[in-house]
């Protein structure tokens, strides 16, 4: 493709660095560990997906109290949102 042909001119060039080598535009690369962002970003969603499973698991009943918490106050915030919006145009 042109775009990647572009790309890698620009980090051949050393275009789109600032001082101390930050780079801003370029190819995508992963770290110099070996593990990429990707694989990083997948790490931590297993983990917080293992950890509210362990949760669900382990307290059934403060995991429904905690889920009827947030329900609720989502709802209220929607029902002030739409009170504040109402009292605009009222």
């Amino acid at each position: 493709m042109v775009t990647e042909g572009l790309f890698e001119g620009l980090w051949a060039q050393g275009a789109g660095l600032v001082g101390g080598g930050t780079r801003i535009l370029g190819p995508c690369r992963p770290h110099e560990s070996g593990l990429g962002l990707v694989n990083l970003n997948k790490l931590i969603v297993l983990v917080v997906v293992a950890f509210l499973l362990f949760f669900l698991i382990t307290q059934p009943t403060g995991s429904a109290n905690l889920v009827d918490n947030i329900l609720t106050w989502l709802k209220e915030g929607a029902t002030a949102i739409v009170t504040f919006v109402r009292s605009l145009f009222a």
